[in-house]
C-alpha cells in the first residue's frame, strides 16, 4: 500500500506546495504590475474557471490515454501556463495562462484521486484520503511561508513553481505503482436534482466558493497595496490556512451528531462575526492573527459540512456524480469570488469586501434556516471521515451505507 500510494500523496503536496504560495504570489505581483481591479479580479478568476471546465472533460481524457499518461499531460499544461507568464505579462495572455493551469490542475487532482480511490482498500480508504488531505493542507501551509522569501518582482516564482510541477510529473511517471486499468464511475445525476433534494447544500458550496477565492486571492494583494510586508502576510495567510486544518476534526464530528444545516448556520454566523471582527480589531498582529485563525477555520468547513449534507440526501449510488457536481458549483463560486471581490474593493476598500464577504454567509445561514423550518433533518449516512477541501476534494468516495442484504441503503425523506 505504501509503494501504491506514497508517491502519489508526495506528488500531490509537491502540486499544492507549488498552488499554495502561487496563488498568493500572484495577487501580490498582479498589484506591482498594476493590472487594476477589473483585470485584476478576470485574471485571479481564470484559474477557478479552468478548474471548473476541467473538472467536466478531464475524466475522458483518463479514460482515453489512461492515468500516467493523462497525469503527464496535465502537468505538462501547468507548466506551459507557468512558463509563459513572464515572457507575456498581459491581462489578456495572463487569462489564457491561468485557465490552463486550472485545467490541468483539476486533471491532476482527479486523476490522482480516481488512483487513489482504485488501489486503497474498502476498510482503508478513509484513512488514505485523511491522510492525502492532511497532506494537501500542511502543503499549502509551507507554500504560504516562501512567499516571505522570493522577490515579488522576479521570474524566481515562477522557475520555483515549474520546476515543482515538473518534479511532480518525474515522481508519477517512475513509480513502481501499478495504474488502474480503469476510471470508476457513478451512477448519473440530472441537472436540478440536486438542488431539489439538498438546496442548502448547494447554496453551500456556491457561498463557500466565493468567500474563499475571494480571500485568498484579494486579501493579500490589499495587505501589500498598503505597505505591510512581505513577511507578515505570510505569517497572515499561514495562520489561516492552519486555522482551516485545527477546525476540519472537529466539525466534522459535530456535524455527524447534528443537524448539519444547524452547523452550517453556525459556521456561516461564525466567518460573518469573524469578517466584521477583522474591520473594528486595532490592526495588530497580536489580535489580528487568532481572528485569522477563527475566519479560515470556518472558511475552510464550510465545504465538507455541504458535502456530507448532500451525500444525506442523496442515494448512496450517486455519491462520484454528487461529489463531482458539488466541485463544479464550488468552481462557478469560486470565478465569481475575485471578480465580485475585486469590483467591490475598488469602491470601498477592504471593510467594503470583508462586509461583502460577511453578508454572504449570513445569507446562507438564513438559507440554511429557512430550510430546517421547512424539512426534517436526513438520517446520517455513516462514512469514513476525510477532510475535504473543494479545489481538491476527492471526488471517488466509495459509499459505505448499505441495508444488511448489501444493497444500496435509499435516501433519506
Amino acid at each position: 500500500m505504501l509503494v501504491q500510494i506514497g508517491t502519489l500523496i508526495a506528488a500531490t503536496s509537491l502540486i499544492q506546495l507549488a498552488n499554495g504560495f502561487f496563488n498568493t504570489f500572484l495577487s501580490l505581483r498582479l498589484t506591482t504590475e498594476g493590472f487594476g481591479p477589473t483585470a485584476t479580479g478576470l485574471v485571479l478568476s481564470a484559474y477557478f474557471v479552468g478548474f471548473t471546465v476541467g473538472a467536466v472533460g478531464c475524466g475522458g481524457v483518463i479514460q482515453r490515454v489512461g492515468h500516467i499518461r493523462a497525469y503527464a499531460a496535465f502537468a505538462g499544461l501547468v507548466v506551459v501556463g507557468v512558463a509563459m507568464m513572464p515572457l507575456f505579462v498581459s491581462a489578456a495572455a495572463w487569462i489564457a495562462c491561468r485557465m490552463a493551469m486550472g485545467i490541468g490542475c483539476v486533471g491532476l487532482f482527479i486523476t490522482t484521486e480516481s488512483w487513489l480511490n482504485a488501489k486503497a482498500q474498502p476498510d482503508q480508504r478513509g484513512r488514505v484520503f485523511s491522510t492525502y488531505m492532511v497532506g494537501t493542507f500542511l502543503a499549502l501551509a509551507v507554500g504560504q511561508l516562501v512567499i516571505a522569501k522570493l522577490a515579488i518582482e522576479s521570474a524566481a516564482a515562477f522557475h520555483v513553481v515549474g520546476a515543482l510541477f515538473a518534479l511532480a510529473l518525474v515522481m508519477v511517471c517512475t513509480t513502481r505503482a501499478e495504474a488502474p486499468t480503469t476510471v470508476a464511475e457513478g451512477g448519473s445525476l440530472p441537472y436540478g436534482e440536486l438542488t431539489r433534494h439538498a438546496p442548502v447544500a448547494v447554496a453551500g458550496c456556491v457561498v463557500s466558493g466565493i468567500v474563499s477565492s475571494a480571500f485568498y486571492a484579494l486579501i493579500p494583494a490589499w495587505m501589500l497595496n498598503n505597505g505591510i510586508a512581505q513577511g507578515t502576510i505570510a505569517l497572515f495567510m499561514l495562520v489561516a490556512v492552519l486555522g482551516g486544518l485545527a477546525l476540519q476534526v472537529p466539525v466534522g464530528r459535530l456535524s455527524d451528531r447534528n443537524d448539519r444545516r444547524l452547523v452550517l448556520a453556525g459556521l456561516a454566523v461564525g466567518f460573518a462575526a469573524a469578517a466584521v471582527l477583522l474591520v473594528l480589531l486595532p490592526a495588530r498582529l497580536a489580535v489580528v492573527l487568532p481572528v485569522a485563525a477563527l475566519l479560515g477555520g470556518f472558511m475552510s468547513t464550510l465545504y465538507p459540512v455541504c458535502v456530507a449534507h448532500a451525500f444525506d440526501r442523496m442515494p448512496s449510488d450517486r455519491v462520484v456524480a454528487v461529489s463531482g457536481r458539488l466541485i463544479l458549483v464550488s468552481g462557478f463560486g469560486s470565478a465569481l469570488g475575485p471578480m465580485l471581490g475585486a469590483a467591490i474593493m475598488a469602491r470601498f476598500d477592504i471593510d467594503g469586501l470583508l462586509y461583502f464577504m460577511a453578508l454572504m454567509t449570513l445569507l446562507l445561514a438564513a438559507i440554511a434556516g429557512l430550510r430546517v423550518r421547512m424539512r426534517a433533518p436526513p438520517e446520517h449516512v455513516e462514512r469514513p471521515f476525510a477532510i475535504l477541501d473543494p479545489m481538491t476534494a476527492p471526488i471517488s468516495q466509495e459509499p459505505e451505507a448499505t441495508e444488511a442484504d448489501g444493497s444500496p441503503r435509499p435516501a433519506a425523506a
